[in-house]
């Protein structure tokens, strides 16, 4: 039961970030500029890595666990990229010069080559499941100190120009924040309650930029 359940939400994880990535690449499809394509490549990652643990979870009770460790490398690697291509976004999100322009497709191109890297890197050495558990835990906390960076800025932004609505930026990567620490302390702990708390946690900061990004669509497209 628990793993149809895991299953349904990383399918519905999945629909709600490629929805995300078909609101937030607008911009870059406007503006032709290369450093809003961040969020709709974070978001997109993201997307893909839950359908991965959509896949992975079902095949668990199809075959043996240890033929799908290097997916679940894959699928770790992904979604910090995912998280870094965001949190590179934001860092470059109020830097519109020429120089700034320069140095975030430079980074842009270095992200991607590091991750095709390592994806190569992965896809190498014999995977056990002792080295997997370490990697896991340290691709959280890593994950961790990502949101908690996207969590300051947004936060800064917001008191920069506070606006009602923003607010809810810097609360919806808060609620990820939390929800990665759940899943660092689950992997630690095997607690139950945090299980489902990154899974609950994880569709409410989904959902809440889904709102913001529907509540900025439709007022754009109002105001034009």
């Amino acid at each position: 039961m628990y793993e149809e359940i895991r299953i349904a939400i990383e399918v519905v994880s999945a629909i709600m970030c490629f929805i995300l990535l078909r609101f937030m690449i607008k911009p870059y499809e406007i503006t032709g500029e290369s450093r809003y394509i961040g969020l709709p490549a974070g978001f997109g990652f993201l997307g893909a890595t839950y359908v991965v643990s959509a896949f992975v979870y079902y095949m668990e009770s199809q075959m043996a666990l240890f033929p799908l460790l290097k997916i679940f490398y894959i699928q770790l690697i992904a979604r910090t990229f995912a998280f870094l291509f965001i949190s590179i976004t934001y860092y470059f999100s109020k830097k519109p010069t020429e120089k700034s322009r320069l140095i975030w497709k430079i980074t842009l191109t270095l992200l991607i080559a590091l991750l095709i890297t390592s994806l190569l890197i992965v896809s190498i050495p014999d995977v056990t499941l002792y080295s997997y558990r370490i990697a896991r835990n340290i691709f959280r906390v890593t994950n961790l100190i990502i949101i908690l960076y996207i969590c300051i800025h947004t936060f800064r932004s917001h008191i920069k120009k506070p606006d009602p609505k923003t607010i809810l930026i810097p609360l919806a990567y808060i609620i990820l924040l939390v929800s990665q620490y759940s899943a660092l302390f689950y992997q630690l702990d095997g607690s139950l309650s945090a299980f489902f708390a990154v899974l609950i946690l994880r569709l409410v900061f989904l959902s809440v930029f889904l709102l913001v990004s529907f509540e900025a669509f439709y007022r754009g497209k109002k105001e034009a």
